[in-house]
């Protein structure tokens, strides 16, 4: 499958550690992840070379291409909060799926719309350790057939 990989890069990056747990697992299984640059150290900087523009137009021509878009969503962000509600607003029609994963630890300061989102298109998970966040993807966005 092709994986919109969604985290924050100019906001909190304190799901950044989740971020490459997840997109790791999801390599591992051998699904193609977009988004792999978002995990850089510096991806600030290297996106910096990009105008907003660019940006817009090549994250939308990825997110109408995905097949999922799983979102780390700890950190506060317009970005992939934009992203997933683009996503799931047009599922029905695109087949597409969101996944989206919070800390637990954290719950507190994520938006009521990722941690109470039922919408049929999205799966919702809160994980207390990157063991079980691995977990979670191996078992919904497993291995290949």
């Amino acid at each position: 499958m092709t994986i919109y990989l969604a985290c924050t890069v100019r906001g909190d990056r304190g799901g950044v550690l989740a971020g490459r747990a997840i997109c790791e697992r999801l390599q591992h299984h051998g699904h193609e992840v977009l988004t792999t640059h978002l995990l850089a150290d510096n991806v600030e900087t290297a996106e910096a070379a990009l105008t907003e523009r660019d940006v817009f137009r090549r994250d939308l021509e990825w997110l109408t291409a995905c097949d999922v878009l799983v979102a780390e969503a700890s950190g506060s962000s317009y970005g992939v909060g934009f992203e997933v509600g683009y996503v799931i607003g047009r599922a029905r029609a695109s087949g597409q799926r969101v996944v989206l994963l919070y800390d637990l630890a954290r719950r507190d300061k994520v938006s009521r719309l990722i941690t109470g989102n039922d919408d049929p298109a999205c799966t919702t998970f809160g994980y207390s350790t990157i063991d079980e966040l691995t977990a979670f993807i191996d078992q919904t966005l497993g291995p290949l057939g």
